[in-house]
């Protein structure tokens, strides 16, 4: 689950429950959380659960009280732009919408992980060293003002409305919740379309094997075409986590520190272009 905005455009039937989903989300990490201690005492990290709510809780201040967004401004200049307006009327324009969507997001999500720019933020959401449903609330606060609405400014360009768009986000982010829970297992032969916990546990693992797989957010069919599908192994055990393991528990530094890396990265590094090739480069 990876936050691309919280666009302060209204979400429709979205807007006025945001609220009661954020707890309600809250509260089923908190059960499992229970349930997991319960079943198999001591194995459940509730200090890093507690640091994934507190970061989501942060973030929802600063979208309250902050109206920080490029996307905004992005969609906007690409609606007065656009090719034609598509009206929401008919099944084939949701259809058309929600497949445009994935596309958008899965090409939002391969260059989250292969640029330093956007990995930058996105690695907030990889960082918990144990995969939960906490961690699907785990998304940093910064994903928002590095520019990664570019990725579906497309969709309002060539006609689709802006609430539209911004719902069918909401709505990709809300499904991948639950994919975020080790303990479900496969689904047969629903596996081979939609992302699913099965796949998605791949997606968080830092084994060499799995690395950079399965950007999905429902469907699982980009990650098939464009070759970035990894099926998991039983026979490699997934390893969670970053590649060099995140201990700290702050919210505060789990959210910043890949950004305070990257600029010690970059200092040494001369001229514009070469800094620009660095930022874009792979992490």
């Amino acid at each position: 689950m990876d936050t691309v905005f919280s666009s302060p455009l209204p979400l429709g039937f979205l807007g006025p429950t945001s609220g009661l989903v954020f707890l309600v989300l809250a509260g089923c990490a908190l059960l499992e959380g229970a349930v997991w201690s319960y079943r198999t005492p001591g194995s459940y990290d509730w200090r890093a659960s507690t640091a994934s709510l507190a970061d989501a809780l942060i973030r929802r201040g600063l979208d309250l009280a902050l109206s920080l967004s490029l996307t905004t401004h992005l969609f906007l200049l690409a609606h007065q732009y656009r090719l034609q307006s598509i009206e929401m009327s008919g099944f084939w324009a949701f259809v058309l919408l929600f497949v445009g969507q994935e596309f958008c997001y899965y090409w939002f999500h391969r260059a989250s992980h292969r640029t330093r720019w956007f990995w930058a933020s996105h690695l907030v959401h990889h960082s918990p060293n144990q995969l939960s449903l906490a961690t699907a609330m785990r998304l940093g606060w910064t994903g928002k003002l590095a520019g990664t609405g570019l990725f579906f400014t497309p969709l309002v360009w060539i006609g689709f409305p802006i609430q539209a768009v911004a719902a069918a986000i909401a709505l990709n982010l809300l499904y991948q919740f639950w994919i975020h829970a080790p303990w479900i297992p496969k689904l047969g032969p629903l596996e081979w379309v939609l992302n699913t916990p099965t796949h998605h546990k791949v997606h968080h693992g830092s084994n060499p094997e799995y690395l950079d797989a399965n950007y999905g957010g429902v469907l699982i069919i980009f990650d098939r075409l464009f070759g970035s599908f990894c099926e998991h192994r039983e026979d490699i055990p997934i390893r969670y986590g970053l590649t060099e393991p995140l201990y700290s528990h702050n919210p505060i530094y789990i959210a910043l520190h890949g950004w305070v890396e990257l600029w010690k990265a970059q200092q040494p590094i001369r001229g514009t272009g070469a800094k620009l090739r660095f930022l874009l480069s792979p992490p």
